[in-house]
């Protein structure tokens, strides 16, 4: 029986489709040793498509109600009812569920979340805890309104009303420099329910190491219910280095040999980032394109003040992180030679100066090109500025994979 999840803070569904598995990657994005098994069948010379998991998704939450949208366009694909999505703040469906959990999933075996970034984001004002947001991403009106910066306490009380096995959050690498933040998540996290949850030290993941062609860094937090743990294992996930066969943290799969201090260590099965190019040079340009997501570009004129967004992609090495921003923030595939471009054979054969196209910061994300995130539906449109946002504001898919892959492979340790 598939194990169920609750997902919280669910955006477009990064995390969600990572625990599903069984999307398409670019063979270059899986390491070399030990993954034969994941994946299911080669879709080209350069492509392949990873096996399916074993989860269900069975609640999703987010207050956007346009993550919604791209969400139930695409999972409804793989056989998931929209109503399962709620577009409800976390604040107003815990008030509402009620004492006895109604309107809340029952035998949640694990509870993932991507709890609001922005007040502990580095690019944004570091408000952390004292938010100028509320719990529904408006301005807040005086201190009785919960912030969105207290909002992973609301995740706690979902955590204590479901009772998972394992929980997984995340959230952005600034959170750990931003004065006692992380020490007080973690401790408040472990006090969820009587018998509480085991917090295994947070770790800070670069994307580019499970196979990500971006330098995306979030930070990951895991709690395991003491409870459901095996005694061994209780003991093996308490120590203060774990062993290998009950770290819950996935190995790495790639590195950069020029930087194993900075970039992780290489080692048996360890390949090289995989640079950008990989997955962006076979895309048409967007005149010639058939999807929409590569039709659809930022218009935001170039700056040449030294700001964010005014660079472009090197295709020789990892992307810069995607970034939730839809004008000047997104970075350039190609500049011009005026403007310093160096891609000099494409600008030879007449190619213009433009910034990332929707699906290419998508494949960056390794989102699959059938995820859908310009379109118009009965539902409702998705346009390009929404898409850049709910992109930059994911869980690359494949990183989420390698989490789900490794608390798969270790469930039986873990629980019996």
């Amino acid at each position: 029986m598939a194990k169920r999840v609750m997902s919280l803070f669910s955006g477009c569904g990064g995390m969600d489709l990572g625990f599903e598995g069984g999307f398409p990657v670019f063979g270059a994005c899986l390491g070399t040793g030990g993954h034969a098994d994941w994946v299911a069948g080669e879709i080209s010379a350069d492509r392949v498509r990873l096996r399916e998991n074993d989860y269900e998704i069975v609640f999703a939450n987010d207050i956007n109600e346009r993550a919604k949208l791209a969400w139930v366009n695409y999972f409804a694909r793989r056989g998931y009812p929209g109503s399962i999505y709620r577009t409800e703040s976390i604040v107003d469906i815990m008030n509402g569920h009620g004492l006895n959990g109604h309107g809340l999933p029952r035998g949640v075996d694990v509870l993932t979340g991507g709890f609001p970034c922005q007040d502990f984001s580095v690019a944004g004002k570091r408000q952390g805890f004292s938010s100028g947001k509320n719990h529904r991403g408006e301005p807040r009106r005086d201190q009785s309104e919960e912030g969105r910066g207290s909002l992973y306490l609301w995740m706690k009380k979902a955590i204590e009303a479901v009772g998972p096995k394992v929980f997984v959050a995340e959230n952005v690498k600034g959170l750990v420099s931003l004065s006692r933040a992380k020490d007080i998540i973690v401790s408040d996290f472990a006090k969820s329910n009587d018998d509480g949850y085991l917090m295994v030290s947070p770790r800070v993941l670069l994307s580019a190491n499970y196979g990500v062609p971006q330098s995306r860094e979030r930070v990951i937090f895991m709690g395991f219910s003491k409870k459901a743990l095996r005694p061994e294992a209780l003991a093996a996930l308490s120590m203060d280095v774990i062993p290998h066969e009950y770290d819950p943290y996935p190995p790495v799969t790639h590195g950069d040999r020029t930087r194993p201090s900075l970039w992780g260590q290489r080692g048996n099965g360890v390949r090289d980032f995989v640079p950008s190019g990989t997955v962006l040079l076979d895309l048409p340009e967007p005149g010639q394109a058939a999807d929409p997501a590569q039709r659809k570009h930022s218009r935001a004129r170039y700056l040449d003040n030294g700001s964010q967004g005014q660079t472009e992609i090197d295709l020789s090495r990892i992307a810069p992180t995607i970034r939730s921003e839809h004008h000047g923030n997104i970075e350039y595939r190609r500049l011009s030679q005026a403007h310093g471009g160096r891609h000099l054979g494409e600008l030879g054969r007449g190619l213009p100066e433009r910034r990332l196209t929707v699906r290419e910061c998508a494949r960056l994300q390794t989102f699959p090109d059938d995820y859908g995130f310009v379109f118009e539906s009965p539902a409702g449109n998705l346009s390009a500025s929404a898409a850049y946002k709910l992109i930059g504001n994911a869980v690359p898919p494949l990183l989420a994979y390698h989490i789900a892959k490794r608390l798969e492979r270790n469930w039986e340790a873990y629980f019996g």
